[in-house]
């Protein structure tokens, strides 16, 4: 999957054979101004003319960014997500990201926003991305689960973030997911030893504390021998 901003990018992207473009736009007046210096009407033409010259060549999947709130309007009213939705339906895309951008969301509004977007476009894959700038991350995630959403965006130990979103933090962290979904059963094709590791060598190459707690905790799975214990409580 490409992250795709423009009909140039596209050029670009088709050129190395990816299976899916990923668009993104804002919701909101502000934010779309402050990320992209465009209004969202004025996002939304631009993906136009890319969707009417992608369509039959590739997937595609469009972002909506503060789909859960923004940082400068507060509140964002789902029937302003589902205009949008609408709009990328009728042009034919692959699926929907509804985007947290800044770690707004709640459970209950998750599964409102993600129950209308099924009811009004039931054959569009939906996914969902989150930041866990409030805490409520992982605890979306399951409620995306619940109300059958099975594609969701995430981080190697949590990193990532939108400059142009006040007090966000990273995306949900990958690994603490991933640990999540194999405590309850949810086979994720990932195996969550190596990913582990790749978490513990991206926190050395950056220099910088990650915010994953597997990681450090380790899967509940790992147990430790009791003389051990004794000593470092010693």
């Amino acid at each position: 999957m490409v992250l795709v901003p423009n009909q140039k990018g596209a050029e670009r992207a088709l050129a190395c054979a990816p299976d899916e473009l990923n668009l993104v736009m804002s919701v909101t007046g502000s934010h779309s101004r402050a990320n992209l210096r465009m209004s969202p009407e004025q996002s939304f033409e631009t993906l136009h003319e890319v969707i009417l010259k992608t369509r039959e060549k590739v997937k595609l999947n469009v972002s909506l960014s503060c789909s859960f709130g923004c940082p400068f309007e507060g509140h964002v009213p789902s029937d302003q997500v589902l205009h949008w939705v609408t709009r990328f339906h009728a042009l034919g895309v692959t699926g929907i990201s509804l985007c947290d951008t800044t770690g707004m969301a709640y459970p209950s509004q998750v599964r409102e926003l993600v129950q209308k977007v099924q009811s009004l476009a039931p054959t569009l894959r939906i996914t969902l991305h989150f930041h866990n700038s409030r805490g409520l991350g992982l605890t979306n995630v399951f409620e995306g689960l619940r109300a059958g959403v099975t594609h969701f965006d995430a981080c190697t130990g949590g990193i990532g973030g939108c400059p142009y979103a006040p007090g966000a933090s990273g995306n949900v962290c990958m690994e603490d997911i991933v640990h999540a979904l194999h405590c309850e059963g949810i086979e994720t094709g990932i195996e969550l030893g190596r990913l582990l590791q790749v978490s513990k060598d991206l926190g050395e190459l950056l220099e910088h504390p990650l915010s994953g707690q597997v990681v450090y905790a380790g899967p509940r799975s790992r147990t430790y021998a009791l003389e051990d214990a004794a000593r470092q409580a010693s």
